[in-house]
């Protein structure tokens, strides 16, 4: 069997596994947050927080809410690696340097899992398991409450009301992210990942010395880190590692895993709005993109020319044999489109084109189908400037499932869309204004620019993903990175919940024959247009700096 044919039935398994999860998976997400229901467990919960799931907050306090959750989060995350040193558990590990655990704490939290780190060699099992794996799940259902407040901003009308914080942070983790979990980590045992708490020891001799490995709690923090779109992972080499993704079978479970949340929050926002098509809409938008980005990622890693590439059947440098090139763009097109940032191949030896890709996947937004939770919420949030600019064409004011999108709301909108973009091209800026940033690049010229503008667009797009070749444990890229991943986090939350909060108080506006039909295909071709002129056109002079000269040159 040939590679590309490889490439393409992997692929083909993938859409109809994701198919068939659809609908099942996103009718009961959206059971699980219309339930006025409470689990025991989740009862066990609220009192121990001190908070009353029955009480419905408009849109600052449920703001209050995630921000204090996610301050208290950064705080113990940070303090915990400080202390390692005098934990148990820690494999004789010190504690983290202030600015590596700070900026390992805003990762973390942020959903971003950004690591400037060894994580075999730096992070103990309390850490692991107790701090990074905790933010996984939490992190994650933080993003999915969110994305749920939005979607009730479009179903609710004359009221400021949006649900619950806490009963939404909870219900996500206990009956959502924990019961896939547990399965997905015996499904990764059985293909070969590795779950235990052992120490260091000895793999075998070779000349010059001996290689030293650690165990941990892999296959469960591999699962969550791909589901929740986390990306983390327990050993630098990430997903290429064998013992956390062992070969084939594991390799596209995890690209399953990472897809299945996003995908189907567009069935469950169908269903909380009431209009199936609704969904279907959204779910187009997504699909299209994702399947544009992975043909041409697949293309452009195959159609490298020169002996070497023709030798190995395409751009075999920094993919793993046992996945090969088909299976490694699929993976890294589904990290980059979402905010995941996991990795079974190495981003910067893809072809300057294969790099030009995974880096406006991430600057699009992630939302083709993007984080749990934040790819929901980045493409409703470009379906209201979609229907603002269709309304401008034909000079009516727009609306979207009912709701009047007047000054207040595109100006939320539009403060969502222009806050990353600031932040990725600021710092990238800085950082080649200042000197010793700069002296972190190991290639220089277009690739050497790429590096940078890599690290704060997954930064600041909350994916953390790496280009590789950049030395990112420095003073300056821990505290700026740490930063942007914070703000691109949290600030764009803001403009959310508040244009929830601002659409729930509207009341229903009756479709006229003027209506814009947003469940057509027709408005799916608009929103696909509208992502990319408006988000793709405000990093094309930095592309063209870096991945677009490179691949020219090649």
């Amino acid at each position: 069997m040939s590679p590309v044919l490889a490439g393409i039935l992997q692929l083909l398994a993938l859409v109809v596994a994701l198919g068939l999860s659809y609908r099942p998976l996103g009718d009961y997400m959206a059971k699980v947050y219309s339930s006025e229901k409470h689990l025991r467990p989740e009862k066990w919960i609220y009192k121990a927080i001190g908070a009353n799931p029955n009480v419905e907050m408009r849109w600052p306090a449920y703001l209050r809410g995630v921000l204090a959750f996610s301050a208290v989060s950064v705080l113990f995350l940070y303090l915990l690696q400080r202390l390692q040193g005098s934990l148990p558990g820690s494999l004789g590990f010190v504690s983290i340097d202030p600015d590596q655990a700070f900026n390992t704490a805003a990762s973390f939290v942020a959903n971003t899992n950004w690591q400037s780190y060894y994580g075999e060699q730096a992070m103990g099992h309390v850490v692991q398991t107790g701090g990074l794996a905790v933010q996984n799940f939490v992190s994650a259902a933080v993003g999915i409450a969110v994305a749920v407040a939005l979607v009730r901003g479009f179903a609710r009308s004359r009221t400021g009301e949006l649900g619950n914080f806490w009963a939404d942070l909870v219900r996500g983790t206990v009956r959502i992210l924990l019961p896939i979990s547990v399965i997905g980590a015996l499904v990764l045992v059985a293909t070969g990942a590795i779950q235990n708490f052992s120490g260091i020891h000895e793999v075998g001799q070779f000349t010059g010395g001996s290689q030293q490995w650690n165990g941990g709690a892999v296959a469960s923090q591999e699962v969550i880190k791909e589901l929740g779109t986390n990306g983390g992972g327990y050993f630098n080499a990430n997903s290429a590692h064998p013992f956390e993704n062992p070969n084939g079978l594991s390799n596209l479970f995890e690209i399953y895993l990472i897809l299945v949340i996003p995908f189907a929050l567009t069935r469950t926002f169908g269903r909380m709005v009431g209009s199936i098509r609704q969904g279907y809409a959204i779910l187009a938008t997504m699909a299209t993109i994702w399947l544009v980005f992975t043909g041409l990622m697949m293309w452009t890693e195959f159609a490298g020319k020169g002996p070497a590439f023709e030798i190995a059947g395409g751009a075999m440098e920094g993919k793993e044999t046992r996945f090969g090139i088909g299976a490694s763009a699929i993976f890294s097109v589904a990290t980059t489109l979402t905010s995941t940032g996991a990795v079974n191949s190495f981003h910067s030896s893809n072809t300057g084109f294969g790099g030009g890709i995974n880096l406006l996947g991430m600057q699009l937004g992630e939302i083709a189908p993007g984080g749990v939770g934040s790819g929901l919420y980045g493409m409703l949030i470009m379906a209201i400037i979609a229907v603002f600019i269709a309304g401008l064409m034909v000079g009516r004011t727009p609306e979207y499932l009912g709701k009047k999108i007047g000054t207040r709301e595109i100006k939320f909108a539009a403060l969502y869309i222009l806050i990353t973009p600031a932040l990725v091209l600021c710092f990238t800026a800085a950082s080649f204004v200042l000197d010793t940033p700069s002296h972190s690049m190991t290639n220089s010229g277009a690739h050497g620019f790429s590096e940078i503008l890599y690290a704060y667009t997954s930064g600041a797009n909350n994916n953390g993903s790496a280009f590789a070749g950049l030395n990112a444990d420095t003073q300056w890229f821990n505290t700026t990175i740490g930063i942007a991943m914070l703000l691109g986090r949290f600030l764009p939350m803001v403009f959310v919940l508040a244009l929830a909060g601002s659409l729930a108080e509207q009341k229903p506006v009756p479709e006229t024959a003027g209506t814009l039909r947003t469940e057509k295909p027709l408005f799916t071709g608009l929103l696909v247009g509208t992502i990319l002129i408006v988000t793709g056109l405000t990093y094309f002079p930095a592309l063209a700096l870096g991945p677009l000269a490179e691949g020219l040159a090649a």
